[in-house]
C-alpha cells in the first residue's frame, strides 16, 4: 500500500524534508554553538572578576598582553595618575542610560604607564557632547584594584578634542608624548585614598546565557515535525488509495467504465428515491413515470 513512495513526486518531497530537516539540525548545532560560547564567557567571569588580584610585575605583563582567559582578572596598582592627560569616551552605556567613560592614564611604581578606566559620567545639561564635569583622580600615591578587559576595535567615527569614540588603546597612546600599555585597559573598583567624588563605578558583565538553549530545542523539533508531516501525508494518502480501490472493485461488480464518478452518482441517486418513512420521493415517482412513458411503444412523456 506504500507503493506510491517510489514515485517521482513522492520521491522529491522526501528529499525537500530531508534538506529542511538538516537546516533545522544546522541551525539547532548553531544556537548549541553560541550558547557554549556564552557559558564560556560567564565561567571565565566567575573564575576571574572576584580572584585575588595580580601584583607588580605580573600584573603589568598582562597588560601588555591579555590572553583571552584572563579577561575580567583583577590586579592591585601603586602609582601616580597622569590627571593632565584624562580623556572621555563617547556613547556608553550604563543601566540602559547613555553617557561617557573616564580614561586616565597611571604611572605606576614601577615606571610603566597603564590606561584605568575609573568609571561612568552621565550625559551632561550645560553642554551638548560633554559631561557636566569630570571629577579629578585622587593626587599623589595612589593603589588602584581594577579589572583589566582587551583594548576595544577602532570604530569608523570622530570625536571632540578630548574624547575618543571607543576604547582603542592605539589611537589613545597617538594622543601622548609617552609609552603606554596597549594590549589591556583596567576598570577601576577601588582607589585608596578614595577621593570625595569619584565616577559612577561601571556595571557588572551580563551573566545571562540568553535564550539559545531554547532555540537550539525549537530547531531540533521543526526538524523532527518535518518527518512527521510527511508520515502523516502519506497515511492519508494510503487511506485514499484504499478507499479508490474499494471504489474501483465495487464499480466493476455493477459493470460501470468510471468506478469513482459514477458510483457516487448512483449511490446519491439511490438515497433521492425514498423519504424518511420509506414511501417514494415526488422526484422518484416522476422518473419513474418517465422510465413507463419511454419504454411504452408509442408512449409520450408529459
Amino acid at each position: 500500500m506504500y507503493r506510491f513512495l517510489a514515485s517521482t513526486r513522492w520521491v522529491g518531497w522526501l528529499i525537500l524534508v530531508a534538506i529542511f530537516a538538516s537546516a533545522c539540525i544546522a541551525l539547532g548545532n548553531w544556537q548549541n554553538d553560541r550558547r557554549d560560547a556564552v557559558l564560556e564567557g560567564i565561567e571565565r567571569v566567575n573564575r576571574n572578576y572576584f580572584a585575588e588580584p595580580a601584583t607588580g610585575k605580573q600584573a603589568l605583563e598582562n597588560f601588555h598582553n591579555l590572553d583571552e582567559d584572563k579577561t575580567w582578572m583583577t590586579a592591585e596598582l601603586t602609582g601616580e595618575y597622569v590627571a593632565e592627560d584624562t580623556m572621555i569616551v563617547r556613547n556608553r552605556i550604563k543601566a540602559g542610560r547613555p553617557g561617557y567613560e573616564v580614561l586616565v592614564p597611571f604611572k605606576t611604581s614601577e615606571g610603566e604607564t597603564v590606561i584605568v578606566d575609573r568609571g561612568y559620567l552621565p550625559i551632561g545639561n550645560e553642554e551638548s557632547g560633554h559631561p557636566d564635569s569630570v571629577p579629578a583622580p585622587p593626587e599623589g600615591k595612589v593603589t588602584v584594584d581594577v579589572r583589566l578587559k582587551p583594548s576595544e576595535i577602532r570604530l569608523d567615527r570622530g570625536a571632540p578634542d578630548g574624547q575618543l569614540a571607543s576604547i582603542q588603546l592605539e589611537d589613545y597612546a597617538k594622543q601622548l608624548d609617552y609609552e603606554i600599555a596597549q594590549g589591556a585597559y583596567g576598570l577601576m573598583y577601588g582607589e585608596d585614598p578614595a577621593p570625595a567624588e569619584a565616577p559612577q563605578q561601571l556595571d557588572p558583565p551580563d551573566m545571562d546565557e540568553g535564550p539559545h538553549l531554547s532555540y537550539e530545542i525549537q530547531w531540533y523539533i521543526f526538524g523532527v515535525l518535518a518527518f512527521v508531516g510527511f508520515w502523516y501525508a502519506a497515511r492519508q494518502q494510503k487511506k485514499l488509495n484504499a478507499e479508490e480501490a474499494a471504489e474501483r472493485a465495487e464499480a466493476e461488480a455493477l459493470g460501470l467504465e468510471e468506478p469513482m464518478h459514477k458510483v457516487r452518482k448512483i449511490r446519491a441517486k439511490q438515497e433521492k428515491k425514498f423519504r424518511r418513512d420509506g414511501t417514494l420521493t415526488d422526484e422518484a415517482i416522476e422518473d419513474a413515470m418517465l422510465d413507463e412513458a419511454e419504454n411504452t411503444p408509442g408512449g409520450t412523456a408529459k
